[in-house]
């Protein structure tokens, strides 16, 4: 299985697209890899899979030290609709498990799709929906206590 979640292996998924190996096919597919860069702190990619105007090289640093930082969970595409990709993405920080839920918009230059801006939601996780730590459980009985 992938880091993004996906059936296929990691090397057959998503690894092919941040070792720039292969183009993206379409933004839920850039997004994905964009997922499983941030889980395995690759913040070249994150800042070269994004248009140019908002590429920073400086961000490389703080991208790798965030991601390092947290311990990702999952990932849930939520919608996917032309350019559009909704999604969730759960991690556990210091304060617990925190979601990112985003609508990205991608752009195609050149044959590439790349990250083009989010918008952000500020979403809590449901207490009576699946644990995202994977337990199986309720989140209210599972790691919404600790």
């Amino acid at each position: 299985m992938c880091i993004c979640g996906k059936s296929q292996d990691f090397s057959k998924c998503c690894e092919p697209l941040i070792l720039k190996k292969e183009l993206p096919k379409s933004p839920e597919a850039l997004m994905c890899s964009r997922y499983s860069a941030y889980v395995i702190g690759n913040g070249d990619y994150l800042v070269y899979s994004a248009v140019q105007q908002n590429r920073y090289a400086d961000d490389i640093a703080l991208i790798e030290e965030f991601s390092n930082s947290v311990e990702w969970l999952k990932l849930d595409v939520l919608h996917t609709k032309e350019n559009q990709v909704e999604f969730k993405a759960y991690y556990r920080d210091n304060k617990g498990i925190q979601v990112l839920h985003e609508k990205s918009t991608f752009v195609k230059i050149d044959d590439e799709w790349k990250y083009k801006d989010g918008e952000l939601f500020n979403t809590k996780i449901e207490r009576n929906g699946p644990c995202p730590c994977g337990s199986g459980k309720k989140y209210k009985k599972c790691c919404m206590k600790n």
